[in-house]
């Protein structure tokens, strides 16, 4: 009777191992298919894009607001000068 026990405990161990075992695997190998493997490579890609396109967007949008404050500054209404050598007009020597 105890022998019987024990054989039956073992076998019910093993199969259940067994079927756990082989569900693990199936996820593994599901896991590590060429196809989900291609999916997430296209997912990944599809991401990476973004970001790029989003930071050449921001980028431009910097270059354009620094672009006008060049612009006003450099563009703005100086205060008058005087024309070149107007203070320094020589007057005929009376030698």
């Amino acid at each position: 009777m105890r022998r019987s026990f024990w054989v039956a405990l073992g076998l019910g161990a093993g199969a259940t191992a067994a079927v756990v075992t082989s569900r693990w695997a199936r996820r593994q190998a599901k896991r590590v298919a060429p196809t989900t493997i291609a999916r997430e490579a296209k997912g990944g890609l599809l991401d990476l894009g973004k970001l790029v396109s989003e930071s050449i967007a921001e980028g431009k949008r910097a270059m354009a607001d620094r672009e006008e404050e060049l612009r006003t500054e450099l563009l703005a209404d100086p205060p008058p000068r005087e024309p070149a050598g107007a203070g320094t007009t020589r007057r005929p020597s009376a030698e």
